[in-house]
């Protein structure tokens, strides 16, 4: 199965935007078929923690209709990361399925910074397709040893990383993500954005590694595109487009 990490620079509070961002992201996934495609940290908000309570959507928000409509016609798996309204706002990635009510999930453990602007969420959710089974996490939780290990008692193949961030977290990711695929023989596929988020600039460079730990595939700090790799056969691919 192919999957897809996205890098895209989203536009600070904009969603209307960052919607037609996606959508030309996700159509430049499903071209190149990919079975399952999936954002980076509150991508449809930017990550910006001091605007998330104004911008906080419910997971019925119709504004993300457009998503199933996609996965409907395009029978794709999409993971949309956005400030998700709970008791209190919480980092949500919303998943929707081809015939599938939407389901979220939200960041378990937050960082220090964070916990002023969130509260965390309850529980690991598993995505199931192809056969493969996927468990997303999102940036701070995905450095943390014991998400893994609950993901990998949960039966995921593949780990999904959602992310923002800058060149420091990066280097920490780099290095702790071979660790655990090669720990929990999982493959791991990173999506990180790129520009300006809060206050720190994120710098790309999404990536992908196999159940040895080998690094598959990295992209660049500059380009919104997309990294696609086939669980199966290993085979990575980079596609950008421009213009978005």
């Amino acid at each position: 199965m192919k999957v897809s990490a996205v890098q895209l620079q989203p536009i600070a509070g904009n969603i209307e935007t960052n919607i037609a961002k996606h959508l030309n992201l996700i159509k430049l996934a499903v071209d190149r078929g990919a079975g399952l495609v999936f954002f980076s940290e509150l991508s449809l908000t930017g990550y910006e923690p001091r605007l998330a309570n104004s911008l906080a959507v419910d997971i019925s928000d119709s504004r993300l209709d457009i998503f199933q409509e996609r996965s409907d016609t395009a029978n794709i798996v999409i993971g949309v990361g956005v400030p998700l309204k709970a008791t209190q706002v919480q980092i949500g990635t919303v998943w929707f399925a081809p015939g599938s009510p939407r389901r979220s999930y939200a960041k378990q453990q937050l960082h220090d910074d964070e916990l002023p602007f969130f509260v965390p969420g309850e529980g690991q959710i598993i995505l199931e397709a192809a056969g493969q089974k996927f468990a997303p996490a999102i940036c701070y939780e995905s450095l943390q040893s014991s998400h893994a290990i609950e993901a990998k008692r949960l039966g995921a193949d593949v780990y999904l990383a959602s992310v923002a961030k800058p060149r420091g977290g990066l280097a920490k990711a780099m290095l702790h993500y071979p660790a655990i695929a090669r720990k929990h023989k999982m493959h791991v596929i990173m999506a990180n954005c790129i520009g300006p988020n809060d206050n720190f600039m994120s710098v790309g460079q999404s990536a992908a590694w196999n159940s040895c730990g080998k690094l598959l595939e990295q992209m660049d700090r500059e380009s919104e595109g997309i990294l696609l790799m086939d669980t199966l056969t290993e085979q990575t691919s980079m596609h950008t487009l421009m213009g978005i």
